[in-house]
């Protein structure tokens, strides 16, 4: 389980993050959504720990990020939009020191599985130097389930993939969210999360505007099209908002 409650995060006088709440269920992938600046990434950064927000509360898997940040965090996977790899370590040597961190049992055994399924195995002793956009990015992937968190959290998980990877990906998060992982997906690319989200939240200016499965959040909009796409619906519940 993923709650935030009442999340503000300011940087100076501007406000990225304003009393933002929002609550994945175990199982449950929650679609974030939003226009650049929108407070997609900042409430993500908060979320794994990486920012401190100025209030609010945020608890991973029944555990507060304030009060028992070790416990909270030893639960969750957060994947930036950005690969974030060690110069120095080679593809093996990342994961053996990221399973050390999250003690994990079996970790060369379930570390190998992975790096066949996301098709990296014949890189498990490049350096990221060696490594394309899309490979670090699976390699992140990688790294993000070698725990078998309770929840994660990918930001833009898709860039730099193949259409391949990018099939990987999709059945990767629906297989997370089957085994009850709390999934949050954010992603510029609304057919993505059209496809794999149950439910999808669309903030704007650091607000929740709409949230729901895309059937509601469309009824929200009484003057879209019944069949209107995640896209139209984007567009319509973000305009005139500046």
């Amino acid at each position: 389980m993923i709650s935030i409650q009442n999340l503000i995060k300011s940087y100076g006088d501007f406000r990225a993050v304003d009393d933002l709440s929002l609550r994945v269920e175990p199982g449950e992938i929650l679609g974030l959504v939003g226009p650049n600046g929108a407070g997609k990434t900042t409430t993500l950064r908060c979320l794994s720990g990486v920012i401190p927000p100025d209030s609010g509360v945020i608890e991973i898997a029944g555990h507060s990020l304030s009060d028992n940040p070790v416990a909270a965090k030893s639960g969750l996977a957060y994947v930036p939009d950005e690969p974030q790899l060690f110069d120095h370590l080679t593809s093996w040597d990342y994961l053996m020191v990221v399973a050390r961190l999250y003690q994990v049992p079996d970790a060369e055994r379930r570390a190998e599985e992975l790096l066949e399924k996301f098709d990296l195995t014949n890189r498990r002793l490049a350096f990221p130097a060696e490594l394309s956009r899309g490979m670090k990015q699976k390699l992140m992937i990688v790294a993000a389930l070698l725990h078998e968190p309770k929840a994660m959290v990918l930001d833009e998980p898709l860039t730099g993939l193949d259409p391949r990877a990018m099939r990987q990906m999709k059945d990767t998060v629906v297989a997370a969210a089957e085994r009850g992982v709390s999934m949050i997906v954010s992603s510029h690319m609304l057919r993505l999360v059209e496809e794999v989200c149950h439910r999808i939240a669309i903030i704007h200016q650091g607000r929740v505007v709409l949230d729901g499965a895309l059937d509601t959040i469309r009824s929200g909009l009484p003057e879209l099209d019944e069949d209107a796409d995640l896209e139209e619906v984007f567009l319509r519940a973000t305009e005139d908002k500046n």
